[in-house]
């Protein structure tokens, strides 16, 4: 029988990867990451395994996900750009280090509440494309894969809330965006980067009022800029000399051309290839040409912004990704 240890996190999609995994015959092992303080999500993971029968672990990453995921996201915020603490925490921490320890445990596999499929070597969109998560696996190596499952891959989200609401357990609450953050993220940033008093100019040239910090904005942001007679779309930022220029004109957001480094890919080509790509999580996904470091879409792409992940497809598979710079 094989060995799974699966990411508990509290929430119904784990508790639904553990109930699948426990019909397709694996031994089952839950695990708590524990990565920040919020105590209630430890709780409720304890009691869905309990309810399951099955081991609980926890996992203490606090260190290392203190360092290598909120550090460097405070981290690059102050350098200007818009990171995306997701694809970093996958790679890094749910993926790397949880694998790390599965394995020296005898775990054959980890698993996820992710929505996402794998067939082969290869991770595939999900069924559910409302729900699809592909995107937070770019930067998954071929190791991370092998060793991986995606339990929910095949099912929608509406079939995990009724199949659960069966059972005689309460999963906690769906976690918010950015899971180490309660509240706004610009407010939780403002206790680690002090404020900074800059010009707010638009694509004319003409002064139009004041900022607390070019980091606090990104590319495309129209909320928060407190500006008579808008909206008005921040294009561009100066973050050397403090400056957020702002604009009414939407074309002015709009690029062809997207520059990526730290490339990421699950299948040996000969650049250029024509591929699709989304440049933001919930963003539409286009057709374009990639080159080693770059990427030129068939249309011009909307508010693109440094630190965000680009990641490509053909067809249902996804084929790697890179983290935006230009």
């Amino acid at each position: 029988m094989k060995k799974v240890f699966v990411g508990i996190s509290g929430g119904v999609d784990s508790t639904m990867a553990i109930k699948i995994l426990i019909e397709k015959g694996y031994a089952v092992t839950g695990v708590f990451m524990r990565l920040f303080s919020f105590r209630e999500e430890e709780k409720k993971a304890k009691e869905i395994a309990d309810f399951f029968k099955i081991p609980f672990l926890v996992f203490d990453f606090r260190k290392e996900f203190q360092e290598k995921i909120i550090k460097e996201f405070i981290a690059d915020f102050k350098k200007g750009i818009t990171p995306n603490p997701c694809v970093n925490c996958n790679q890094k921490i749910k993926f790397g280090l949880f694998l790390k320890e599965a394995k020296k445990r005898g775990a054959d596999f980890i698993a996820t509440g992710h929505y996402a499929l794998k067939r082969g070597e290869f991770i595939y969109k999900a069924k559910d494309s409302s729900k699809d998560q592909s995107y937070f696996l770019c930067n998954l190596s071929k190791e991370q894969i092998k060793f991986s499952l995606f339990p929910l891959g095949n099912y929608f989200k509406k079939e995990v809330k009724e199949t659960i609401k069966k059972e005689k357990i309460i999963p906690q609450k769906e976690s918010q965006e950015i899971c180490f953050i309660e509240g706004e993220p610009m407010a939780y940033l403002k206790k680690f980067i002090k404020a900074k008093k800059g010009k707010i100019i638009d694509d004319k040239g003409v002064l139009l009022g004041e900022h607390n910090g070019a980091f606090f904005y990104t590319i495309g942001q129209r909320k928060g800029l407190d500006l008579p007679q808008g909206p008005f779309f921040v294009y561009k930022k100066d973050f050397k000399k403090n400056i957020v220029y702002v604009t009414k004109d939407k074309e002015l957001l709009l690029k062809e051309e997207v520059k990526f480094k730290k490339a990421n890919f699950s299948i040996e080509t000969d650049f250029p290839f024509k591929a699709t790509a989304k440049i933001r999580y919930r963003g539409k996904e286009m057709p374009c040409i990639v080159y080693k470091n770059k990427a030129i879409f068939s249309l011009k792409q909307s508010a693109i912004a440094s630190g965000q992940s680009i990641v490509f497809y053909k067809k249902n598979k996804l084929i790697g990704g890179g983290i935006i710079y230009e």
